[in-house]
């Protein structure tokens, strides 16, 4: 087991969804930033939030919140892209999901 922990900006809103068994789950697309040769790269996270442990939160969860996420890393997939590429397919099983302090705020300081 790989336990992993992520902060980024959602890239869409969330997704839900229920597998074949009726079990629900949500997903996001979560973008992080690394330092690769002095330059930003983005690399895309899917995680998956198993069940109704987040309801609370889900309303205010849109593209571009700044998250937190702990998850169990499932392993890597490789995949071709439109444009020929080779890709890295990361996803992740949430466990904790926590806002980020160091996104930008929605409304304006008062």
């Amino acid at each position: 087991m790989i336990i992993v922990e992520i902060a980024g900006f959602l890239g869409a809103d969330p997704e839900e969804r229920f597998t074949a068994t009726g079990k629900r789950v949500i997903s996001l697309r979560v973008a992080t930033r690394v330092r690769h040769g002095g330059q930003d790269e983005t690399v895309w996270w899917k995680v998956n939030i198993w069940g109704d442990r987040y309801d609370k939160m889900l309303p205010y969860l849109k593209k571009g919140s700044s998250v937190i996420i702990i998850g169990e890393m499932s392993k890597p997939e490789t995949y071709t892209s439109r444009d020929g590429a080779t890709q890295v397919s990361l996803a992740l099983s949430a466990e904790i999901v926590k806002f980020s302090p160091f996104g930008k705020p929605d409304r304006p300081a008062e």
